[in-house]
């Protein structure tokens, strides 16, 4: 029997509109203070995994602010989630496709939180396809201006903000890994996500600025109703060695571990992988 039912929303979906919605305010997790004091700025902040990344470091003593396409509900209730933490939360809509945004976005967080230690770059998009022939130059546009340049915006503004001893962590994919027949174009943007971590480690190591990756596997997000037909969304996560999708409460402490220098200040250039069992060795 499946643990969920067959659905579908439009993109890019609502955590309110999910069946069963998904684990992600961090409810059972106890900080210990590894950001306090820090100021944080995760992109696509607003549900599944970037919400409980923002609730996760409230709970460490971030004062964090969020970006969001559109669904200004989920970015809302993230924030009340910060804030029940008693720390600060900004919100900023928009489309990080569109670069002045995308600049905007980061010196107004620098601005709102008083300065900027961590930057998350979580926000992503993708369409699946059965023939690589469907994707056509506008969706090969979108999925790059989305998932890539938009990485290299953000975090060219970030370096005026950023110092020593700062980080910034890019959701890669399992797909970057190994590819995926249906979600050719944001496999491959994914893969060069996790590319660029790399070199920018190397290019920021001087800096003292750390750059990681976390490439989850499957997890329950709107993004998965909101850009999978019915029936793959009732199976989704069963390919997993797991047999089961994960929940972004799962996945958020690998952005922590990232984020905070007394757990990773020996990381940088580095990809963690949970995937629910699936091995990637290299």
């Amino acid at each position: 029997m499946s643990e969920r039912p067959a659905q579908s929303q439009p993109y890019p979906g609502r955590t309110g509109d999910m069946e069963p919605e998904p684990q992600d305010e961090m409810r059972d997790y106890t900080g210990s203070g590894l950001l306090a004091g820090k100021r944080a700025l995760v992109t696509g902040g607003d549900s599944g995994i970037g919400r409980a990344v923002a609730v996760a470091f409230a709970k460490e003593g971030a004062d964090v602010a969020i970006t969001y396409l559109e669904e200004d509900a989920d970015a809302r209730h993230t924030a009340k989630l910060v804030e029940a933490e008693g720390r600060r939360c900004v919100t900023y809509g928009g489309d990080l496709a569109e670069e002045r945004h995308a600049r905007e976005v980061v010196g107004n967080a620098a601005r709102d939180l008083g300065g900027l230690d961590v930057l998350v770059l979580h926000h992503g998009t993708q369409e699946p396809v059965d023939d690589v022939r469907q994707i056509d130059t506008e969706q090969l546009t979108r999925t790059f201006q989305v998932n890539v340049f938009s990485l290299f915006w953000t975090v060219q503004e970030a370096l005026d903000h950023l110092s020593e001893g700062s980080s910034i962590v890019i959701t890669g994919s399992i797909n970057a890994l190994r590819g995926n027949k249906t979600l050719i174009d944001y496999s491959a943007s994914k893969a060069a996500a996790v590319v660029l971590g790399q070199s920018l480690a190397q290019n920021l190591m001087e800096k003292g600025i750390r750059v990681n990756c976390v490439s989850p596997g499957p997890v329950w997000t709107p993004l998965i109703p909101a850009t999978f037909d019915e029936e793959k969304v009732e199976d989704f996560g069963k390919q997993a060695p797991m047999g089961r999708a994960a929940q972004p409460d799962e996945i958020a402490p690998s952005y922590v571990f990232f984020a905070a220098d007394r757990l990773s200040s020996y990381y940088t250039g580095q990809n963690l992988v949970p995937a629910g069992g699936e091995i990637h060795p290299g």
